[in-house]
């Protein structure tokens, strides 16, 4: 019984040597590795490496990580101006390259200004008030003058004299008060302001230095930080 035994485990023991050599050939389907081994093509350029140079390698050609972008930086808002109409198409076709679409605006400029200054007399109770003071211009040898009617702001007063400048206006006056008029008066004469100025908003620094240049082309405007008053 002993002998039967030691036969098969010898017997087992040298159908794994045979195996393991590959002497026995396939063996479900699959060859051992050495005999696979050479039959691969060009087995001779073939050279095995360490795994830290495999890694080293496969470092070498991945694609770099990606770079994050800041965003740049913006600028709340500011403004150009006060421009006239003419100007103010010369400065917007000078824009135009920037395509600034929404985070330009064009705003009329609030207020009014001065166009003039009058000497007048102030407004009187009504028509006839007015002609009877007219007559006491007359007396005194002053012809130069008119009533205003009803669609003037001063109406029933007298004007004296439109002029450009206060200081021409005030010259009129003195020389008025000489002759003996002594109710006489300057006040400033206001028109409609049409001037216009451009706010923009949202926009880049580098985009703020492109449109400060284009400005400096138009020396008489001011380029400043938005206001809450307009």
């Amino acid at each position: 019984m002993l002998k039967l035994i030691f036969a098969l485990l010898l017997a087992a023991n040298a159908a794994l040597f045979a195996y393991g050599k590959g002497y026995l050939g396939q063996f479900s389907g699959n060859e051992h590795e050495p005999a696979r081994l050479q039959k691969q093509l060009n087995t001779d350029k073939l050279q095995l490496v360490s795994a830290s140079k495999a890694e080293a390698a496969a470092a070498a050609v991945a694609p770099p990580p990606p770079v994050p972008r800041e965003e740049p930086a913006t600028v709340a808002c500011f403004e150009v101006g006060n421009f006239q109409l003419a100007e103010a198409r010369k400065f917007e076709d000078r824009l135009a390259p920037l395509e600034l679409g929404d985070r330009q605006q064009r705003h009329n400029a609030p207020g009014q200004e001065i166009s003039s200054y009058i000497v007048h007399i102030p407004p009187q109770a009504s028509r006839a008030a007015a002609e009877k003071k007219a007559d006491e211009l007359r007396a005194l040898g002053i012809t130069n003058f008119f009533v205003l009617n009803e669609s003037s702001p001063l109406k029933w007063g007298i004007s004296l004299g439109v002029f450009r400048t206060e200081a021409a206006a005030q010259a009129q006056l003195a020389a008025l008060n000489k002759q003996g008029v002594q109710s006489a008066r300057v006040a400033p004469r206001y028109t409609s302001n049409r001037e216009l100025y451009f706010q923009f908003r949202d926009i880049s620094e580098d985009t703020k230095a492109r449109i400060a240049k284009i400005a400096a082309r138009f020396p008489e405007q001011e380029t400043r930080a938005c206001t809450s008053a307009r």
